[in-house]
């Protein structure tokens, strides 16, 4: 457990410790990504089959950041080798095997608490947690949103220079497409997504 100067709590949860913070993790998931880029017009019934694999998956992890007993932002992970093949087979195109990835699912935070270092505490809870499992490789994936795309809100900053300062890149290529429902939209459509990775050796 790591207490931060804001008086947020950030703990590690595995195994059955998951499945307490399941529900307000998919509302949070919900209110976040409802925000440019991703505009995702959440689905509660979606949300409890998404995030039900954590639970599921063995050496799956959930870092909760805690105002009281409020989940306020959440970043998870597990071994790329337990998600779905929409993330897997990108890289076994590209010759990666999938159980030498430790797979960053997403790190969600509200708006009130960000800026206060949360996000590099979710980085390095789940890189320690993929070097302690013996895995080579750290990843996630982002959405692509083109500089101009009018639905981008003009105080918005993507977070490339964050990810970048810990060290991903991201890998041309090595890209996938994952459905969700926007918002405005009548039905789900195929999203673009780019993987980014990092070695986990040192550090």
């Amino acid at each position: 457990m790591v207490e931060t100067a804001t008086k947020l709590r950030v703990v590690s949860l595995t195994g059955a410790e998951i499945a307490s913070v399941l529900e307000p993790l998919a509302d949070l998931r919900i209110r976040v990504f409802r925000d440019f880029p991703y505009l995702y017009d959440g689905d509660p019934a979606y949300e409890a089959r998404y995030l039900r694999r954590f639970a599921e998956a063995p050496e799956a992890l959930i870092v909760a950041a805690l105002a009281g007993e409020q989940l306020v932002g959440a970043a998870t992970a597990l071994p790329l080798s337990h998600e779905h093949d929409d993330f897997k087979t990108p890289f076994e195109r590209r010759g990666i095997d999938p159980r030498t990835v430790y797979y960053l699912a997403e790190s969600v935070l509200l708006p009130a608490y960000r800026g206060r270092g949360i996000g590099h505490v979710f980085f390095d809870h789940r890189e320690a947690a993929g070097r302690l499992l013996g895995h080579q490789l750290a990843a996630f994936c982002a959405v692509v949103r083109p500089p101009n795309d009018p639905r981008r809100p003009s105080a918005y900053r993507p977070l490339d220079n964050f990810w970048r300062g810990r060290g991903y890149r991201p890998i041309e290529g090595l890209t996938t497409t994952f459905r969700w429902k926007q918002l405005g939209a009548a039905e789900e459509t195929a999203q673009p997504m780019q993987f980014w990775l990092r070695q986990l050796e040192g550090r």
